[in-house]
C-alpha cells in the first residue's frame, strides 16, 4: 500500500508541475503579445538640449541590444522632421534636436510626438509616442503697448468696458492667469472673465462716476500675469479719456450674433452684418463699427467695415487650427457713446484634406516559397482632417493575392494571402487606396510593384462583352466591317492572340462563306453581298486563342446588322396593277367638295426612310377636279361636279418613297361622274361581273318562267270551270253584279275578259313602283288605282268574290310579264 500511495504522490506531483509549466508559457506568450501590441508612451519637457536621454527601449519592449543593430532597427516619425534617435547599439532613445512644444503643437494639449520602432529581418513594427510638456517660456503679450478707452462721462457706476486681451504662448497652467491694473485710481477696478474657448480677457468695471471737468484722463496700467512658476507678466498702458454728455448710445439689433462658415470659404466672403441704431440726429447718430479688442488671429482673419457693419473675410480659415472665433464688436456714435455686441463664428469643417499614405518598409522581390501572411510591406495613413473627414479606410484590389491587417492605429501592414508561384505572374502592381469617410470622399492611391514570374494563366480578354457592326446591303464583296480586340495580361508567347470564327450556319449556308476575320489583328470582313430584304442580321462567335501551351481562348459575340439601301419600289396593293381590267370607282355629280372617292394603298419592302411613301397625281382627265393626300394615299373631289364635266375620268397616282435615291410606281385609276347608280353606268363600271351576273341571273329567270306559266295555266282553268258552273247557275245575278261591283254608276264597262272571249265588269288602272336602278331587279311591284266604283247590290258577297279572283289572275298575269322583261 506504501508503494501505491508513493506512486500515486510522484503522479500527481508531475501533473501539476506540467499544468504550472503550461500556465507559465500562456502567460509568457500573452505578455511578448501585449508587449508587441501596445504603444510604448514617454514623455518630455520642451526645450530640451539635443541628445539628452529619453529612456531604453531595448528595455522596454523586452529586445536584446546586441540584436538591434543586426536588425538595423531605426526610428521613423510621422512628420518630416525627425526630433529623436535611437542608438541602435544600446537600444537609447536621444533627442535628435531641441522640441519646441509651441512651435510643434501650438495650443493643441497634450502635445504627442508619435512614432515607430521599425526592425528588419524579420519586419516588424513597435508604435510609441512622447508626450512634451509645456514649460513657461513665454510671456503675455499685449498687441499694442498703449491703449485708449473714450468713455463718457455719464456712464453709470458698474459699467463694464472690455480691454485688449493679452497673448500667452504658453498652455496649462503656464497660460494667462487673470489681470490687474495700478492702485493709484479711485475710478475703476479690473475683472478677469472668461470665454468659451477657455481664454481670459479683462474688463474695465466703473466704480464711481466720472467728471470730465474735474478730470478729463485717467491713465492706468494693465497687467497681465500668467500661471507659471516663476510667474511672467506683460503691461500695457490704458488711457480713458472722459467724454463729454451724449443721451443715446448706439443699441445693436442682437447682443450676439452667430454665423457658421466653411473653412473653405473665399477671401471677402460676407460673414455676418451687425447693424446698430442711434436715436440721435447729426453727429451724434452716425455709428461707425470696429473690433473692440484685437488679437493676432482675428485681424488677420476677418474685417470690419466701419460704415456698414459687414464682417468679412481677410484671410484662410482653418478648421484644424482653429474650430470658433469669438468676436467683440463696438459701435460708436460721433459723441463717443458706444455699445457691445459679440460675433460667435463657427467654422465648419470641409474635407479639403486627402488622406496621406506614406511607406515605410517595402520587401520585393518576394521567394515564391514566402509562407501566407509574410509581410511584404508596411505603412501609414494619416489624414489631418477631424470627424468623419479624418477617419479613413484602405483597401486594395480584390483580385490579387495580397490583404492588408491593421497592426495599430492607421497603420497597415500588407501581407500575402495564399503561397505564390513565380511562374504564374512576373509582377503584381498593387494599388492602395485610402479614402476617408468625408463628402464629397477624397481618396489616395499609393502603388506598390512586387515581382514574381509568368506562366500562361490569363486567357485573352476582349475590350468589349459584345459586338455590333454593320454591313450595308448590297456592298461588294471583301469589306471592312469592323474589328475585335482581345487582350492577353500574359506576356511573350503566351500573349500572342489570334482570332478564329466558330462554325455556324445563316440563311441555310455556312458562316464562313458570309464573313471572316484576319487571326493576326481581328479585322472582321464581309464576302459577300448581303440583301436586308433576306437576313436583316446574323450572330457570330468570334475566338481569341494565345499562343501558351496549351493555349487559353476567350469568346465573343458579334452581332452583324444589315442596313437597309433603296432597292425596292413602292407595290401598290389597291388598286391592283395587272392585266386584268384598271380599277373603276363612281362618283355621283352631287358629291360635295372634299368627296372621298377612293384611297391608293402601297407598300415597301425597305425599312427606315426608305419605306416612307407619298403619293402625287401625275395626270388626270381634269387636274382641277381631284386632289391626292400626299401622306395616306386618299383622292377627293377639289370642288363641285359640273355638267360640263366628263363622265370618264382618268387618274395616274404617283407613289414615291424618301430614299436618298427615291424610288417610285404608278397607278392608274378611272372614275364616272353619274347621276344615281342605275344600269347605264353600272353597266360601264362592271361590264365583265355584270355578263356573269346576268348569265346566272338568266338561268333563274327561265326556271321561275316556267313554274309561274305552269300555275297561271292551272289557275286559268280553274277559274274557266268555276266560271262555267257559276254562269250556269246564276246568270241573271252575275250580269247584275258585274255592273255593280265596286258601287260606282260611271265607271266603264268595256273590259277585256282574261279569257280573250269577253269583258270584265270594270276598268283598272296600275301603277309601276320601281326603285332607281332596279333594272336587274327579280321583282317588280303593280298597285291597282281604282278611280271610282259602283255601289253594291243584291248579291255583291258572292260577285265581289269574283273580282277578287279576277284582280289576282290579272296581278298574276303582271307579274309573269314583269319577270319576262
Amino acid at each position: 500500500m506504501s508503494v501505491c500511495s508513493f506512486l500515486l504522490r510522484m503522479a500527481d506531483k508531475k501533473r501539476r508541475t506540467t499544468i504550472k509549466r503550461q500556465v507559465a508559457s500562456l502567460i509568457l506568450f500573452l505578455c511578448v503579445w501585449a508587449l508587441e501590441c501596445e504603444t510604448v508612451r514617454y514623455s518630455v519637457p520642451e526645450e530640451m538640449e539635443s541628445g539628452s536621454f529619453v529612456a531604453n527601449v531595448a528595455k522596454d519592449l523586452g529586445l536584446d541590444p546586441k540584436r538591434l543593430s543586426a536588425r538595423r532597427a531605426r526610428v521613423v516619425s510621422e512628420g518630416s522632421r525627425q526630433h529623436f534617435q535611437l542608438n541602435s547599439n544600446t537600444g537609447d532613445l536621444f533627442i535628435k534636436e531641441k522640441v519646441d512644444r509651441e512651435e510643434l503643437c501650438g495650443e493643441a494639449e497634450p502635445c504627442m510626438v508619435q512614432f515607430e520602432i521599425i526592425l528588419q529581418n524579420p519586419l516588424q513594427a513597435y508604435p510609441a509616442e512622447i508626450r512634451v510638456y509645456d514649460i513657461n517660456d513665454h510671456s503675455p503679450v499685449f498687441s499694442d503697448k498703449e491703449f485708449i478707452l473714450k468713455i463718457l462721462e455719464t456712464s453709470d457706476p458698474g459699467s463694464r468696458f472690455p480691454l485688449e486681451n493679452a497673448q500667452d504662448l504658453d498652455v496649462g497652467n503656464n497660460s494667462l492667469r487673470n489681470y490687474s491694473i495700478s492702485d493709484n485710481n479711485d475710478y475703476f477696478h479690473i475683472y478677469t472673465r472668461v470665454r468659451s474657448d477657455g481664454r481670459k480677457f479683462a474688463e474695465l468695471v466703473l466704480d464711481k462716476p466720472l467728471d470730465r471737468e474735474e478730470q478729463p484722463e485717467v491713465s492706468l496700467v494693465l497687467t497681465a500675469v500668467d500661471g507659471g512658476s516663476p510667474p511672467r507678466s506683460g503691461t500695457a498702458q490704458i488711457r480713458v479719456i472722459v467724454l463729454d454728455a451724449n443721451d443715446n448710445p448706439p443699441v445693436f439689433s442682437q447682443t450676439t450674433y452667430k454665423a457658421r462658415v466653411l473653412e473653405n470659404s473665399s477671401k471677402d466672403y460676407l460673414v455676418v452684418t451687425v447693424s446698430a441704431t442711434d436715436l440721435d440726429e447729426g453727429n451724434y447718430g452716425e455709428i461707425s463699427y470696429f473690433f473692440s479688442q484685437k488679437s493676432k488671429e482675428n485681424s488677420k482673419t476677418f474685417h470690419i467695415n466701419p460704415v456698414t457693419g459687414e464682417l468679412r473675410l481677410t484671410g484662410q480659415l482653418d478648421f484644424e487650427t482653429i474650430e470658433t472665433y469669438e468676436l467683440d464688436v463696438q459701435a460708436t456714435d460721433g459723441g463717443g457713446l458706444f455699445s457691445h455686441s459679440k460675433v460667435l463664428v463657427e467654422v465648419l469643417d470641409v474635407n479639403d484634406n486627402p488622406p496621406e499614405v506614406k511607406v515605410m518598409s517595402l520587401t520585393s522581390p518576394i521567394p515564391e516559397d514566402s509562407s501566407p501572411v509574410t509581410v511584404v510591406a508596411l505603412f501609414s495613413v494619416r489624414d489631418r482632417d477631424s470627424g468623419d473627414n479624418g477617419r479613413t479606410v484602405c483597401c486594395i484590389e480584390d483580385d490579387l493575392p495580397f490583404s492588408l491587417k491593421t497592426t495599430f492605429k492607421n497603420s497597415y501592414s500588407l501581407v500575402t494571402e495564399y503561397v505564390l508561384d513565380r511562374e504564374k505572374v512576373s509582377e503584381y502592381n498593387i494599388t492602395i487606396t485610402a479614402r476617408d469617410l468625408g463628402t464629397p470622399r477624397l481618396s489616395t492611391e499609393e502603388r506598390i510593384v512586387v515581382k514574381i514570374s509568368d506562366i500562361n494563366d490569363n486567357s485573352p480578354e476582349f475590350s468589349q462583352t459584345s459586338y455590333t457592326m454593320y454591313d450595308r446591303e448590297n456592298n461588294g464583296p471583301a469589306v471592312l466591317i469592323g474589328k475585335v480586340s482581345a487582350f492577353d495580361s500574359d506576356s511573350e508567347q503566351n500573349a500572342k492572340v489570334t482570332y478564329s470564327l466558330l462554325p455556324a450556319e445563316v440563311g441555310g449556308l455556312p458562316l464562313l462563306s458570309y464573313i471572316s476575320i484576319n487571326s493576326e489583328n481581328g479585322n472582321v470582313y464581309a464576302l459577300r453581298s448581303m440583301d436586308y430584304e433576306q437576313i436583316k442580321e446574323f450572330q457570330v462567335t468570334v475566338r481569341a486563342a494565345d499562343g501558351g501551351s496549351p493555349p487559353l481562348s476567350s469568346e465573343v459575340i458579334i452581332r452583324v446588322v444589315i442596313t437597309d439601301e433603296n432597292d425596292n419600289a413602292p407595290f401598290i396593293l389597291y388598286p391592283l396593277q395587272n392585266s386584268s381590267a384598271p380599277a373603276n370607282d363612281l362618283v355621283p355629280r352631287s358629291a360635295e367638295a372634299g368627296y372621298l372617292v377612293t384611297k391608293v394603298v402601297a407598300v415597301d419592302g425597305d425599312s427606315g426612310q426608305n419605306s416612307w411613301l407619298s403619293y402625287h397625281l401625275l395626270k388626270a382627265t381634269d387636274p382641277g377636279l381631284f386632289t391626292v393626300a400626299s401622306q395616306n394615299g386618299e383622292i377627293r373631289t377639289t370642288r363641285l361636279i359640273t355638267d360640263r364635266d366628263t363622265m370618264k375620268q382618268k387618274l395616274i397616282v404617283l407613289v414615291r418613297d424618301s430614299g436618298e435615291l427615291p424610288l417610285s410606281s404608278s397607278a392608274t385609276l378611272n372614275i364616272a361622274l353619274v347621276e344615281g347608280f342605275s344600269d347605264a353606268y353600272m353597266q360601264f363600271t362592271d361590264v365583265a361581273v355584270e355578263e356573269e351576273e346576268n348569265g346566272t341571273l338568266t338561268v333563274y329567270l327561265i326556271i321561275s318562267l316556267c313554274l309561274v306559266s305552269f300555275c297561271f295555266f292551272i289557275s286559268v282553268i280553274i277559274f274557266i270551270i268555276i266560271k262555267l258552273y257559276r254562269r250556269r247557275n246564276y246568270g241573271e245575278k252575275y250580269m247584275s253584279a258585274s255592273g255593280n261591283c265596286c258601287g260606282d254608276s260611271n265607271f266603264q264597262n268595256n273590259l277585256v275578259d282574261i279569257t280573250g272571249n269577253g269583258t270584265l265588269s270594270h276598268s283598272y288602272r296600275y301603277e309601276v313602283c320601281l326603285t332607281s336602278g332596279s333594272g336587274n331587279s327579280e321583282f317588280r311591284f303593280l298597285r291597282p288605282i281604282i278611280s271610282s266604283l259602283p255601289p253594291q247590290h243584291g248579291n255583291a258577297g258572292t260577285d265581289s268574290g269574283k273580282e277578287q279572283d279576277l284582280l289576282t289572275n290579272f296581278n298574276l298575269t303582271m307579274d309573269m310579264k314583269s319577270a319576262n322583261q
